[in-house]
């Protein structure tokens, strides 16, 4: 599996992953961005192939729309 991919686990969600993926919860935003197909899904089950790019260069900074 490539390095820009996630196979989800039962029970994960947009911040477990990418608190995983990327070190803090606060990116969970970008992840989703990133994967528009699965964007209404709140809790994974397990075998989703979630995009996962690298960070862009610019700092993202404050907490994901969705959690403010």
């Amino acid at each position: 599996m490539s390095s820009e991919l996630y196979e989800t686990q039962l029970g994960d969600t947009w911040d477990i992953v990418a608190k995983l993926i990327y070190g803090s919860e606060i990116y969970a935003d970008y992840l989703m961005q990133s994967n528009p197909k699965h964007i209404a899904t709140a809790i994974f089950s397990a075998g989703t192939i979630l995009y996962t790019p690298a960070l862009p260069d610019e700092e993202i900074e404050g907490l994901p729309e969705w959690r403010e």
